[in-house]
């Protein structure tokens, strides 16, 4: 459902519509050109509740209109919009060229020479294999010609592909995860995509598979499906997907196991179990059953937490627990006195093994590190420090040093330059956090417009440095951006401000920008200023200095039935 930033669209789309229906005498000459990417494949069954052929006599708005409620149909080819276009661009027109989300509050104006201008708010697109990109504030405008034919009104120059509109959009499409390696071969890293449903999704989501990851995300990741392609269409039958592979001959066992784990992450929404054949025969994989669950690939789960991964805060420079409790040694004693921090833990056993932490004397900000614990040792300096992140799949943190140096510190080493050639233009980073399983960023870029959040992705090579690559904005609706937290491996919580009130409010919303929703604030004493999460973990908020979590809908004291605990900063152990 859209949250505040789309209503905050809306608003906008209103104030252009006013402008033009006041002067809907004047009439463009020429339109933006479309730009519209392809469309996931379309299934052969039909889904929902189809359109209706223009009826006899209607006007051209009316065929305009019909025409993007048809839009809404599961029949390939869309034969229900092509008979709302004149013969020749019924004929030639492609629907299967690109999907342009579209705000359901449009606009029609009918002009004087007869054509009928479309104005909307841009979701975002759809591209041929099922990736999301988020649409920006711009809005969305096309002049439709319209000629009769046979005494009907017909569209003469409908754009390729098609344009849908939001509600449309979620009841036929679902969000289906495709599941590629982490650069560590321990963690399945989630790519999000689009596809219709219906029965041909399960062949379609391996097609999709097969054909590797999103372009933003390529680089980051790894498929052991490469090189490989299917026998047949995969079929499911009594809670089992069949999936028959060619190219899986002298796989090492290693690789054999990733992409199982692929397989059966992505799959794991349609079914229970999954049975993987090579040419016809069942997988040989010595210790993985012929019909394998997600049971057999948990470890590879990209959502994984630690066990001892309770929530952390940092209260009058102390480090403790979201137990009341100090967190062990001189940084729970407050002996550092702290301003932020960061634990990782023991990817095998989920014991707290390493931190960092940042204090601030003298104008200058030093980042100390050491074992959880232990005592802390300086390893890193500057004007300003972001608070310290950390993936769940290695023993490093990392910091932006004066909103613009990029650097990871190991556990055990000396700190490196992230090499990060889409940072300094955007504006100065005030945020940066690291994805559970370290394949992407989510990071804050402030400059004179305000705050906006984007997403980046991590990359890692056997040679050289390091980098951050591909930031992309994904919330271009929110503004004044003020902390990001990681929900899960593909979901993200951001304190950002409300236009229509001008206060920080939470949001959640999708690593692709799509869903932006609004969480509820009930129970805060006042705006909150930082937030953490993590997987299967409640939501932490600081608000008026005080720590709050979310439980139900409502924010809530970290002590049931006592007072709420003071503290700013707080995280999640990875």
């Amino acid at each position: 459902m859209p949250g505040r930033g789309a209503r905050r669209r809306v608003a906008v789309l209103a104030a252009v519509l006013l402008v033009v229906l006041s002067a809907c005498s004047t009439v463009p000459t020429s339109s933006p050109t479309v730009q519209i990417t392809q469309a996931p494949t379309r299934p052969d069954g039909a889904v929902g509740i189809e359109p209706l052929p223009p009826p006899s006599g209607v006007t051209p708005d009316d065929v305009v209109r019909g025409f993007l409620d048809a839009a809404a149909s599961s029949v390939p080819g869309h034969p229900v919009a092509r008979e709302h276009l004149a013969p020749e661009p019924a004929r030639v027109w492609s629907d299967e060229s690109g999907i342009t989300v579209l705000g359901q509050d449009y606009a029609t104006v009918t002009t004087d020479s007869g054509s009928v201008e479309v104005t909307a708010s841009v979701v975002g697109t759809i591209d041929q294999r099922g990736v999301f990109t988020v649409g920006g504030e711009e809005l969305f405008t096309y002049e439709f010609t319209l000629q009769q034919v046979e005494a009907e009104w017909r569209i003469t120059n409908p754009p390729d592909g098609l344009l849908i509109l939001q509600p449309d959009f979620e009841r036929l499409y679902e969000r289906r995860d495709l599941y590629f390696i982490d650069p560590t071969g321990r963690r399945v890293v989630p790519d999000p995509r689009y596809l219709i449903g219906g029965d041909a999704q399960p062949t379609v989501l391996v097609e999709r598979l097969l054909g590797g990851p999103s372009s933003t995300l390529a680089a980051g990741v790894g498929n052991r499906l490469a090189g490989t392609t299917l026998n047949s269409t995969v079929t499911v039958s009594a809670q089992t997907v069949t999936v028959d592979l060619a190219g899986l001959a002298d796989r090492p066992p290693a690789e054999l196991a990733e992409l199982c784990a692929q397989l059966v992450w992505t799959l794991r929404p349609l079914a229970r179990s999954v049975a993987i054949r090579a040419d016809g025969a069942s997988l040989d994989l010595e210790g993985v059953p012929a019909v394998q669950t997600i049971d057999d690939w948990t470890a590879f789960g990209p959502d994984a937490v630690p066990v001892d991964a309770v929530g952390h805060f940092v209260d009058a420079g102390a480090l403790r627990t979201v137990a009341g409790e100090p967190a062990p040694g001189p940084a729970g004693a407050g002996a550092y006195g702290l301003t932020a921090a960061a634990v990782s833990a023991d990817a095998r056993t989920g014991e707290l093994t390493d931190m960092v932490g940042s204090v601030v004397r003298d104008g200058q900000t030093t980042l100390l590190s050491g074992a959880y614990g232990g005592d802390l040792v300086p390893v890193l300096s500057g004007a300003t420090l972001s608070a310290p992140t950390v993936a769940a799949t290695r023993r490093e943190f990392w910091v932006v040093r004066d909103g613009s140096a990029v650097v990871r510190v190991p556990a055990e080493g000396q700190a490196q330059a992230v090499i990060a050639p889409t940072l300094p233009g955007p504006g100065r980073a005030t945020v940066l956090q690291l994805s559970p399983d370290g394949v992407r960023a989510a990071v804050v870029l402030e400059d004179a417009q305000g705050a906006s959040l984007f997403v980046g992705t991590v990359v890692r090579s056997d040679e050289g440095p390091v980098a951050l690559r591909d930031l992309r904005e994904v919330a271009p609706t929110l503004t004044r951006v003020v902390d990001v937290a990681w929900r899960t491996a593909g979901s993200l919580l951001v304190l950002a401000g409300d236009a229509d009130e001008g206060r920080i409010e939470p949001y959640s919303l999708g690593v692709d920008g799509w869903g932006l929703t609004d969480v509820p604030t009930s129970g805060l004493p006042s705006q909150p200023t930082g937030v953490a999460a993590a997987p299967g973990r409640p939501a932490l908020v600081s608000a008026d200095g005080t720590i709050w979590q979310l439980a139900g809908g409502t924010w809530v004291t970290l002590l049931r039935g006592q007072q709420p605990l003071p503290g700013n900063e707080p995280f999640y152990p990875m």
